[in-house]
């Protein structure tokens, strides 16, 4: 199995732990590190395998998701490896819903490797929140939002039911893309319709880590092409960081936003039609 190394912290051996009562039966306990207390998740457990067993000699890894931070106890950590996104594959489309899977990739020599879908996992212990607050629904957005079109781009069912839930709210039409490359051909094949995508399409709403093309890439190759290239583009992410953030003003996104925010989400749909409006 593996994790993005980006998303990760640190890796250390099990730190003291204190046991909370009622807490869900994948968390271990929690711990005290570096000014912050954090749950710490048995992996294994949580995507259906057999609980590892807790040691003073257990391996964690401390991890950041969408501004949250957490440990996840593992079997051991084996290397670090450095990937294209090309060469990691979405996992096969008979594999059903319930997997904990966001893509796969082979090492060299052939093992299978299985990148975890840490968005599903933390979503089933601390379910995500989609409520817009209701002074954000105010008729005049309800009425400009209904029935404009966006194209949603992730690889992470959790990531796409959370934008649906939220933006189903504004009565907004949603297209559906599971990676990069399947979003830039959707685009070019309306592009090709002869239809100026720019009045279709509200916005793209994109993931930054997806398997045959990043969201990164995506937005780079949506500006070269001048049929696409004055598409509305939101970098949607479970990556913190400034490096994150210079990489949206590389590539040319128009706007960037962690994920599971619902009212931060909304307000960048409202930005978006002010705009349209001066």
């Amino acid at each position: 199995f593996a994790l993005n190394v980006f998303k990760i912290r640190e890796v250390l051996q099990m730190p003291p732990l204190t046991q909370m009562p009622q807490r869900h039966p994948h968390v271990v306990g929690v711990t005290h590190l570096r000014g912050q207390t954090i749950p710490v998740i048995d992996l294994s457990a949580a995507i259906g395998l057999r609980p590892l067993s807790v040691t003073p000699q257990s391996t964690v890894i401390v991890t950041e998701y969408n501004r949250s931070v957490q440990a996840f106890l593992v079997g051991g950590v084996e290397r670090i490896m450095n990937l294209n996104w090309d060469t990691v594959q979405p996992p096969p489309r008979g594999a059903g819903r319930s997997h904990y899977l966001t893509a796969i990739t082979r090492l060299e020599d052939q093992r299978l490797v299985e990148i975890i879908d840490v968005e599903k996992v933390l979503a089933e212990i601390v379910p995500f929140n989609t409520r817009v607050s209701a002074d954000l629904l105010d008729e005049g957005l309800l009425d400009k939002a209904r029935g404009r079109e966006v194209l949603l781009v992730d690889d992470s069912p959790t990531g796409i039911n959370q934008l649906r839930e939220t933006l189903s709210q504004l009565n907004l039409t949603m297209h559906v893309a599971t990676d990069g490359l399947r979003a830039l051909n959707q685009l070019k094949a309306w592009a090709d319709k002869d239809e100026r995508l720019s009045d279709r399409l509200l916005m793209v709403i994109t993931d930054a880590e997806m398997p045959e093309m990043d969201g990164y890439r995506l937005t780079a190759e949506i500006r070269k092409d001048p049929r696409l290239q004055d598409l509305y583009v939101v970098l949607h992410t479970s990556l913190s960081g400034n490096f994150n953030k210079a990489m949206v003003e590389k590539v040319g996104c128009d706007g960037f936003l962690s994920k599971f925010q619902p009212d931060q989400l909304v307000e960048v749909v409202r930005e978006r039609l002010k705009r349209l409006d001066d």
